[in-house]
């Protein structure tokens, strides 16, 4: 992470890409942001993504226990640090992170806007596809995009991270039974249109090893900015902690650490 005390991002050679948690949350991502001394996170019900200090110490621990919720879990982007003991390493993956290079986004006819109604439709993709982490309120994020065929959600993407400047193009999921089609294609080239239209650019994070999606996306336009690791981990059981909002959350983060 690139988060400096107090979780400011700061410096000349800083770049908001180098922490999309800390530069979104405390920019457009504002409104869904959490804080707990050093730490930040997405509301809960919203991402499961956090926001570290370079050098968190056990308080920060505590803190960000005390974000996630009990028995709870988070994701941690580009973070060199290990939590303690007690917590559980879910996964633990290499990711790259891609930028829009010679992208030529185009708004898509068939593509229709998803909202709170369609939730339920989009939490069972996700199940099973497994592109990223996806909660209920994630699509409060940003603009969603879905094609149907028969009435049923085939294929979805949508915005996720939005550091100044920049909007991540996330949740690029489709039915195993709809695949080879080029549906992602053209929802991640509708998504960047409605991106580019408000000035924002495009940009994309992703599992190394999903050589499909990473080769989708740099034929789409798309270049590799760098490698970053992906941290999955689970709220230590017996901390009791419960989560901001009173809630108590149990829902893991899929296998996949991007997308």
């Amino acid at each position: 992470m690139s988060g400096a005390p107090g979780l400011s991002p700061g410096g000349g050679s800083y770049h908001p890409l180098d922490d999309p948690v800390l530069a979104g949350l405390t920019g457009p991502h504002a409104r869904f942001a959490e804080r707990r001394g050093r730490v930040l996170g997405y509301r809960p019900e919203i991402s499961t993504w956090l926001a570290l200090p370079d050098d968190p110490d056990a308080r920060d621990w505590t803190d960000a226990a005390a974000l996630v919720g009990a028995d709870g879990t988070a994701t941690l982007a580009g973070a060199d640090v290990l939590p303690p003991d007690d917590w559980e390493v879910v996964f633990r993956a290499e990711g790259v992170q891609l930028v829009a290079h010679t992208l030529r986004a185009v708004p898509d006819e068939e593509a229709v806007v998803l909202g709170p109604a369609d939730v339920p439709e989009m939490l069972d993709l996700v199940e099973r596809t497994r592109p990223g982490p996806f909660r209920p309120g994630t699509v409060e994020l940003g603009t969603y995009l879905g094609i149907r065929r028969d009435g049923a959600l085939v294929a979805m993407a949508g915005e996720r991270m939005r550091p100044p400047g920049w909007t991540e193009i996330s949740a690029v999921c489709t039915a195993p039974e709809h695949r080879g089609r080029g549906l992602a294609a053209r929802l991640i080239l509708a998504v960047a249109a409605g991106i580019e239209e408000r000035g924002d650019i495009p940009f994309l994070q992703a599992a190394a090893d999903n050589a499909n999606a990473v080769r989708l996306y740099e034929t789409l336009g798309f270049r590799l900015r760098r490698r970053l690791p992906f941290l999955g981990i689970r709220v230590p059981e017996p901390s009791g902690l419960p989560a901001p909002d009173g809630t108590r959350d149990a829902s893991g983060v899929p296998a996949a650490a991007g997308g």
